[in-house]
C-alpha cells in the first residue's frame, strides 16, 4: 500500500490547543515538504485539512488515535488541493456529526473528486466568523496561495493563525518546530516555497504586497500553523519578511527532461555502486 512508504507523525502545540498530523514529503533535489493537518481542540473539535491523497490511510489512522470521530464536529478545508483532502470522505463516513467548512469555489472543486452532500457543508467566506463552542474561527484572505478558494483562519481564543499554504517552506530534514531551523535555512525554505507555490508574487508591486502583509501583521498571531512548515511560534514578522523577499526572486524553473534522465540514471546506478563497495 502506498501509504506505507510515508511516516505520519503526531505532535502537540499546547499553546494553540492543537495537535499536528504530518509527514515530510520528499522532493528530489529540493528537500522535504511538510504536509500538515491539524486537530483543533475547541469545544466543538475541528479537523483542519485531511492530509494528502497519497497517504490517506496513514492520516486517517493517526487521526483516529487522537480522537473518537463520533466527537468530531467540523472539517475545515483551507482549500481543495490533493494534499489537503486525502481522507475527507473516510472521515465524513466515520464522523456523522461533522460538517465541511469551505467556500463556494472550494465546494465546486471538491465535486471534481467526489461530491460532498450539501447538508454536510458550511460555506464560510473571508471576513466571516463561525462559532465552534468556546471560540470562533475568523476566515481571512490569504497572503499567498495556489488555489482560488484558499481561506486561512484565526482562532479567536488563542489568536493562532492557520495559514494554509501561506508561509510554507522546504526543509532539509524533519524538525518539530520552525525554531529548530537555522535562520538562513528558514529564510531560504520559505522563499523557495513562495516562488514555487505562488509564482504570481513577482508580478506584484511592492506597495500592494506590503499592504497585504500589513493586514496579516496586524493580526499579531503568536503562532502560525502552516500546512507546509513546522509550527512557528513567535515568528510571524520573520515569516512576513521572508514573503516580502520572495517577491524579488527570479521565477522557479524545475528540472527539464535531460535532468530527469540524468537523475534516473543516477538512481539506477546506486545498487551497482553499493555492490562494488562491498566486493
Amino acid at each position: 500500500m502506498a501509504d506505507s512508504i510515508f511516516e505520519v507523525t503526531t505532535s502537540s502545540v499546547a499553546a494553540a490547543d492543537a495537535d499536528v498530523i504530518s509527514l515530510f514529503y520528499p522532493v528530489p533535489g529540493l528537500g522535504l515538504v511538510p504536509i500538515n493537518a491539524f486537530l483543533l481542540w475547541s469545544e466543538e473539535p475541528v479537523l483542519v485539512d485531511t492530509g494528502p491523497i497519497v497517504a490517506r490511510d496513514a492520516y486517517l489512522e493517526a487521526l483516529q488515535r487522537l480522537i473518537d470521530l463520533d466527537d468530531l464536529r467540523w472539517i475545515y478545508l483551507t482549500h481543495a488541493d490533493p494534499d489537503h483532502v486525502g481522507c475527507l470522505h473516510e472521515v465524513l463516513a466515520a464522523a456523522p456529526r461533522a460538517r465541511v467548512i469551505t467556500t463556494y469555489v472550494g465546494l465546486g472543486r471538491l465535486g471534481l473528486y467526489r461530491p460532498v452532500p450539501l447538508e454536510r457543508v458550511y460555506l464560510l467566506n473571508p471576513g466571516q466568523r463561525l462559532a465552534v463552542g468556546d471560540r470562533e474561527l475568523e476566515a481571512i484572505a490569504p497572503v499567498t496561495f495556489d488555489a482560488p478558494e484558499t481561506t486561512p483562519f484565526v482562532d479567536s481564543k488563542t489568536r493562532t493563525l492557520f495559514s494554509s499554504d501561506g508561509f510554507g517552506g522546504l526543509v532539509s530534514s524533519p524538525v518539530e518546530n520552525a525554531s529548530d531551523m537555522t535562520g538562513a535555512a528558514l529564510r531560504d525554505g520559505v522563499v523557495l516555497w513562495a516562488t514555487i507555490d505562488s509564482p504570481w508574487l513577482r508580478h506584484l508591486d511592492a506597495a500592494t504586497l506590503e499592504a497585504n502583509l500589513s493586514r496579516v501583521r496586524n493580526l499579531a498571531a503568536p503562532i502560525v500553523l502552516s500546512s507546509h512548515l513546522p509550527p512557528a511560534l513567535g515568528m510571524l514578522d520573520t515569516l512576513l519578511d521572508h514573503i516580502a523577499s520572495a517577491r524579488t526572486q527570479p521565477a522557479y524553473v524545475g528540472p527539464d527532461q535531460r535532468a530527469l534522465t540524468e537523475m534516473l540514471a543516477s538512481l539506477a546506478a546506486r545498487p551497482e555502486a553499493g555492490a562494488e563497495a562491498h566486493a
